[in-house]
């Protein structure tokens, strides 16, 4: 069955910033500040895990949520500059020259998206920005209400178990895009609709 998807809502980073790698560092430079021994890229990508505070008890179970982003915010401004990954800007401009609602819902803070929106060249693309989202499902159910978004036509993209889980409890259709923080077989165990390898497909399937 052909689906029109008039709403698209992007997850930012490992989806539209290409982080793993900067991710990497900011998560053992937060580890060694805080005690804990370093990881490696296999070890973030086959635990990585949202709401990241799950993530962060594994290693630190007294870590509470102020101090983790007290100490992310110090790792995040030695991270180095960010980028988008290749060709998913174009596309997303693609996409509003088709007149499709776009919007983002991330874990990122405010200080930092929207200036990598602005040098990632999306300045004006998107219809509203949600920044700070500790629980994407609730993020996500406030968006969908306050645009009033037809369920049916709106789609979830991530590259974590917990945008489809929270594409999934809000009734909308999810894509995981396999470039992303978490490995091939984790993304297909949380049974997204759709998975998506290349920006290709990710265009091929909006179509």
């Amino acid at each position: 069955m052909l689906i029109k998807f008039n709403n698209i809502v992007f997850d930012w980073s490992g989806v539209i910033k290409d982080c793993v790698e900067d991710h990497l560092f900011v998560v053992n430079h937060m580890f060694k500040e805080l005690g804990a021994p370093e990881i490696t890229m296999e070890e973030l990508r086959a635990n990585w895990v949202q709401p990241y505070m799950l993530f962060y008890n594994k290693y630190l179970p007294s870590l509470t949520l102020e101090q983790e982003h007290d100490a992310y915010r110090r790792a995040i401004a030695k991270a180095p500059k960010a980028k988008p990954y290749p060709g998913i800007a174009e596309a997303i401009k693609r996409f509003k020259d088709k007149s499709i609602n776009m919007a983002v819902v991330s874990s990122d803070f405010p200080e930092t998206l929207f200036q990598e929106i602005e040098v990632f060249g999306l300045k004006n693309i998107f219809l509203d920005v949600v920044t700070n989202a500790h629980n994407k499902s609730d993020s996500l159910g406030e968006l969908i209400q306050k645009h009033n978004f037809v369920r049916e036509e709106t789609i979830f993209i991530g590259d974590s178990n917990h945008e489809i889980e929270a594409g999934k409890n809000q009734g909308i259709k999810t894509g995981a895009v396999t470039w992303g923080y978490s490995e091939r077989e984790r993304l297909l165990a949380s049974m997204p609709d759709f998975l998506v390898s290349s920006i290709k497909e990710l265009e091929d399937l909006v179509k």
